[in-house]
Order: structure tokens, then C-alpha cells, then sequence
């Protein structure tokens, strides 16, 4: 069975998906190519929209329409990760000079968590704290469009700095 154009009064075969409603594209009538062509001349999404709307939704375009946070938000996942990872509640490094992390004090998760965040095998704390801020800063998703691959990058690198820092503070 061929689809009738949905123009008026048309009898040519309708093969063009042209939406009905602006933000459901589940509901479209089929028009011929002589007709999509002049509806796709007089389409404007913005037609019933001010400047502050328009603005609104470009802006809102970016995150592909999705709600964020900032990353000062108090709900925002990444702030109470950062402030977890860097809470020193046993003030272990206002009160010491953390020596280096030898292999021979390190768990395979250790090793593995060293890795992620750039080294090989022992590191000294103080680089370790450097390489992971430079790391946030690098891999945020503020700074990446929202790319959900460096936001799972991110949470990588702090769960590694988190299992570092607790391996850190076992030591002491």
C-alpha cells in the first residue's frame, strides 16, 4: 500500500517525513517532494518564540537539552567526590611528610590506582595530589561539552586517588 501525499487535495505518493509538532518527531505526515519542499521553506522551529526563549534553548542546546549543575552545586556528584577525596579528617598530612610510596607497600589496587593516574609503580604524595588536580581540571565534563566518556574517565581518577589516599593513611 503507497502512502497519499497529505497535502490538500494531492494524489502524488507521499515518501517525506514532515513533523506534525515541533518536539515530537513520532508524529509526521508524508508529503510528495514538491510539497516537503514548500514546507521546508516555511518551516521556522522559532516562530512562536521571544529572543529570551531562543537564547534560552541555544544555551540549553549545548547540553543537549539536559539539566546540569554547576560544579559548585551542592548536589553536583563530582563536588562531593573532590571534597570527600580531599578531607584530611585524620589530619594525617598537616602533621607528617608522607615518605614515597614503595612497591613493596602497595596492594595491587594501589598499583592499579598509580596507574589510572599516570605513574608507574611509586610516586611521591605531593606529586600524586598535583597529577590528580591537574587530572579534574583536565577531564571535568564542564570542560569536555558533557562527554560522558570524560566524565567516566573523572570518576576513574578520583575513585584511584580515593583508593590512594585511604592506602595512605593505613600506612601512617
Amino acid at each position: 500500500m503507497k502512502n497519499i501525499c497529505d497535502w490538500d487535495k494531492c494524489r502524488e505518493i507521499g515518501l517525506y517525513k514532515a513533523p506534525i509538532e515541533k518536539d515530537n518527531s513520532k508524529k509526521y505526515r508524508l508529503l510528495c517532494l514538491d510539497h516537503i519542499k514548500i514546507f521546508n521553506k516555511n518551516w521556522n522551529y522559532f516562530s512562536d518564540m521571544d529572543e529570551g526563549e531562543i537564547e534560552n534553548f541555544i544555551k540549553s542546546d549545548l547540553t543537549w537539552h539536559k539539566p546540569t549543575k554547576s560544579f559548585s552545586s551542592s548536589e553536583n556528584f563530582f563536588k562531593i567526590l573532590w571534597q570527600n577525596t580531599l578531607d584530611d579528617k585524620t589530619s594525617f598530612f598537616d602533621n607528617s611528610n608522607p615518605a614515597n610510596f614503595k612497591k613493596t607497600r602497595l596492594s595491587e589496587k594501589d598499583l592499579d590506582a598509580l596507574e589510572v593516574l599516570g605513574f608507574r609503580g611509586e610516586a611521591k604524595w605531593l606529586d600524586i595530589q598535583k597529577k590528580f588536580k591537574t587530572l579534574v581540571k583536565k577531564y571535568h565534563p564542564d570542560k569536555n561539552q558533557g562527554s560522558k566518556k570524560y566524565e567516566d574517565l573523572l570518576k576513574k581518577i578520583t575513585l584511584a586517588y580515593s583508593q590512594l589516599k585511604i592506602s595512605m593513611e593505613k600506612t601512617r
